[in-house]
């Protein structure tokens, strides 16, 4: 996996007597520390490529790129990508004679591009003037340069180098509101952050200053923002990750005897978030001045510091035989504010850019001690040591594989007709529905990634439970007419109610959402376990897909429900096996980690009470909710069909019920999975793989942390969740297409026909679904493809309007409905485009939209004759015919 690392940034020169500063002259140095006092500062060891360890972790791998063409090298220049090509400009060096021989610092202006890694560097151009010691940052348009210095000051000249290709183009941006230098910087979303440095050479005092500039408005200038609640500092190192802008250590300045400027090391560490301010982290396990900056992201949650000086050398002065600096590599993990050295640097470079390029980052020159600069460009990339399986972790998800494909195929003899295959013949036992139905909605994905939103963020998302609530309206509404009306497919009423456009429109969306879910289901869970672990991905997709469709195409929707109620053991089993193993292994047990969790606001602490629609605040969460399960649980056609396969009515109800009963307690549980594991890192931060994204913490934790036999068991809960899902998402398609579509193209094709038509969609369906699944982990479309899936997923809301149009609003007809269904989309798109509210409000304004213009646009046209019995409005009628034994189809 490679790093994401938004910007770049240049720092101070380490000459003199010790780490100085980009100004001419010499400065008392002095070796004080300061930091928070019993700031957490957590050591472990991981692996680098330098020094390898026999744990599981992250290796850093270290290619030598083409040494800059200047013998000497540079220290303070600005580095950067554009085009594709790697960018360094400007810096300053010794070229004449070292300064313990008397020699002179020199500035340059010259630039260099690298096209590619095994390229050749070319003189590119040059800089308006001889400059050094700036801010660097990548942006999507180019090299921004930053402020710096020159010879005799400072300047606040800001300005942007593009590669053409062919030449180096350079464009004015709007200036720093004061000359500075040594100041760190790094790109935060759309918006350049810089903080810290000096405002003039000699300076005995480091800036307080942080400044902004969004890139959607640089004619606005930079804004200040707040100062952080620490001193003044210069050369220290920036970071990005989540979209927060961080700030790590550098050295204060205060004036000495003469009137020199004295340094303080600094080890304290603080983050920016719009909206939210500056906060105080964990502070540096040492202190740490004139790291490459900004500190390299690494998988989701992790910043990497690459060496740096500590200011424990100083007192051996600029002489020829100085060692060079000493810093390991540091990683700093945003989640569980947590540092972990990650072992030694082949070589560690000071007062220079770190830089993302080609799936890592690079070390661009630099200063090796001080007085010396060194040519050298390193190319460095983390690649995780994935853990070993286990031949008993192998046998335990073969015997879990098999028997799914045994008791799938235990079914074929008993589908003899489509109503076998489609509803299970309504002999399916209502606590098995009701098992079917969780087990249906807890998909792999979501297997993964609660535990994981609980462990990166809190239970903020547990108050989308909203089953207890919608089951009434679920039981007393929308199954009578489910049942009453003897359906197959949920969208069959949409026609009854209104016309044939509604129901294929509605189907059709439906379908399009499942096909491409296929595809992801079975695609994530085989990355995350891929990617801690040595099981391949393509053997986890082939694995999950090729014996699902087997034993659902033979089962049908028996096979589906039976091995949903196993497959609900396995997960659940699997999960609070998990559970109580990462409870065990933290310091203070459970107690110890419902202390901690709370005091890092791993709760309910963080969420906000607002009713702002461009928040996900509690409010927004519970009510955004409700409509998005209303669309699960009453129009779409994987759990409406597990209504329709008891054999009343009654039996029905119970099955939701029983759902209802168990999703919140399941949904606490892998919450409270994902809180454990923030507190069980939190303590063991050398145990996190820093190059893995945030979903695939509990599969790292099953394949890393739990005994052999007891992960493939986890592992096969995960196989579960996949597999139930997939054989609804296969049968309800089937189901659909046949009932939806088939029935109306071929009216008079025989039901052995039909049976036939929906086991080899299964089939196709299923195949072609792994297919693309396999296609995506070999190909670089994945955020293509979720763009897809998130653009088709935005109209449930829609088609969940259509709904409640027609159940609650008597008047109600077939234009309306056409109407409202175009309107909505079009509102939940406007919405979704233009970014107006966040994404747990597009179900609301789908439903409100459709309803209202729906009731609005049927007013233009007759009233329907004939619907009021497809209203709630004929639900007393029906229940009293119900009291009579029947409402006068199959309940």
């Amino acid at each position: 996996m490679g790093f994401g690392v938004a910007s770049a940034r240049g720092t101070g020169i380490m000459d003199g007597r010790g780490p100085d500063r980009a100004s001419p002259g010499g400065m008392i140095m002095t070796h004080r520390t300061t930091g928070r006092r019993g700031g957490m500062a957590v050591f472990a060891v991981a692996l680098l490529a330098t020094a390898a360890r026999a744990d599981d972790g992250a290796a850093a791998a270290w290619t030598s790129l083409p040494p800059l063409p200047d013998a000497e090298g540079f220290a303070g220049a600005f580095a950067g990508v554009s085009a594709g090509a790697l960018l360094v400009a400007g810096g300053a060096n010794f070229p004449g004679a070292k300064p313990w021989d008397g020699g002179s610092k020199v500035w340059t202006d010259r630039a260099w591009v690298l096209d590619r890694p095994d390229g050749a560097w070319r003189e590119a151009g040059r800089l308006p003037g001889p400059r050094a010691y700036g801010a660097s940052v990548t942006t999507p348009d180019g090299l921004l340069c930053i402020g710096g210095s020159d010879t005799g000051r400072h300047h606040d000249e800001v300005f942007l180098l593009r590669w053409t290709g062919t030449a180096l183009e350079r464009d004015a941006w709007p200036p720093l509101p004061a000359p500075c230098a040594n100041l760190c910087g790094a790109l935060a979303g759309r918006t350049v952050i810089v903080a810290g440095g000096e405002a003039a050479p000699g300076a005995v005092s480091a800036g307080t200053n942080a400044w902004a500039l969004d890139l959607d408005d640089r004619a606005a200038g930079w804004r200040a923002l707040p100062t952080w609640p620490g001193p003044g500092r210069t050369l220290a190192a920036a970071g990005v990750q989540g979209g927060e802008f961080f700030l790590f250590g550098g050295v204060s300045l205060a004036a000495g005897p003469e009137g020199k400027p004295v340094r303080t090391y600094l080890r304290d560490a603080f983050a920016w978030r719009a909206g939210r301010g500056w906060r105080r982290i964990a502070d540096l396990p040492r202190p740490l001045a004139a790291a490459p900056s900004p500190a390299p992201a690494a998988g989701q949650a992790f910043l990497l510091l690459a060496g740096g000086d500590d200011g424990s050398r100083v007192h051996l002065g600029t002489v020829p035989a100085h060692p060079g600096f000493d810093a390991p590599l540091l990683g700093y993990h945003t989640i569980t504010d947590t540092w972990t050295p990650l072992g030694a640097l082949p070589a560690v470079r000071v007062t220079t850019p770190a830089v993302a390029w080609h799936g890592g980052f690079v070390i661009p020159s630099g200063e090796m001690r001080p007085g010396v600069r060194s040519p050298e460009v390193r190319l460095g990339r983390l690649v995780a040591r994935k853990a070993g399986f286990g031949t008993l972790n192998y046998v335990t998800l073969a015997i879990y594989l098999a028997a799914m494909v045994l008791m799938g195929a235990s079914f074929t003899r008993r589908n003899r007709t489509t109503d076998d295959f489609f509803r299970g013949g309504q002999r399916v036992p209502w606590w098995a529905a009701g098992l079917s139905i969780f087990a249906t909605m807890l998909s792999s994905i979501t297997f993964m990634a609660i535990p994981a939103r609980g462990y990166a963020e809190g239970w903020n998302l547990f108050l989308a439970n909203t089953y207890l609530l919608l089951t009434p309206l679920v039981t007393l509404v929308y199954l009578p007419f489910y049942r009453s009306l003897d359906v197959t497919s949920a969208y069959e009423y949409l026609e009854r109610r209104f016309n044939a456009a509604a129901r294929m429109l509605a189907s059709a969306l439906f379908l399009l959402f499942q096909c491409g879910r296929v595809a992801i289901v079975l695609y994530l869970p085989a990355l995350a376990l891929a990617t801690v672990s040595n099981i391949d991905v393509t053997t986890s997709i082939v694995l999950m897909g090729v014996l699902c469709v087997v034993y659902t195409m033979l089962g049908g929707m028996e096979a589906v429900i039976w091995t949903d109620v196993a497959q609900t053991v396995v997960l659940l089993g699997g999960a609070v096996w998990a559970l109580v193993t990462v409870l065990v292994r933290i310091d203070g047990g459970a107690a110890g980690a419902i202390a901690l969790a709370s005091e890092h606001g791993r709760f309910f602490q963080s969420v906000p009470w607002t009713f702002d629609l461009a928040v996900a605040s509690g409010w927004v969460i519970m009510v955004g909710g409700i409509f998005q399960n209303l669309f699960s649980y009453t129009a779409s056609q994987d759990v409406v069909q597990r209504y329709l396969t008891t054999g009343d009515r009654k039996s029905a109800a119970r099955a939701i019920w029983t759902n209802a009963a168990i999703a919140p307690v399941a949904q606490a549980l892998f919450f409270a999975i994902g809180t454990a594991l923030f507190v069980y890192y939190r303590q063991h931060p050398e145990r996190l793989d820093p190059t893995m994204q945030n979903d695939a913490v509990f599969p790292l934790f099953i394949v890393r942390e739990l005994p052999a036999g007891v992960a493939g068991l986890v592992v096969a809960g995960i196989f579960a969740a996949a597999q139930s899902t997939l054989a609804g998402s296969l049968n309800s398609m089937a189901t659909a297409y046949v009932t939806d579509f088939d029935r109306r193209f071929r009216p008079g094709a025989a039901d052995a026909s039909r049976l036939n038509l929906a086991r080899w969609l299964t089939a196709v369906i299923g195949f072609a679904g792994t297919a693309v699944a396999l296609w995506l982990a070999k190909s670089d479309v994945r955020s293509l493809w979720e763009a897809f899936l998130n653009v088709i997923g935005l109209f449930g809301g829609t088609v969940s309007g259509l709904f409640v149009l027609g159940l609650f609003v008597r008047r109600a007809n077939g234009f309306g409905a056409i109407a409202g269904g175009l309107a909505s989309a079009a509102a939940v798109g406007w919405v979704f485009v233009h970014k107006l509210a966040t994404f747990w409000t597009y179900a609301i304004v789908g439903v409100v939209v459709c309803v209202a213009v729906g009731w609005i646009a049927s007013l233009l046209r007759p009233a329907p004759a004939g619907t009021d019995a497809l209203t709630i409005h004929a639900l007393r009628r029906t229940a009293r015919a119900d009291s009579r034994g029947d409402a006068g189809a199959p309940t």
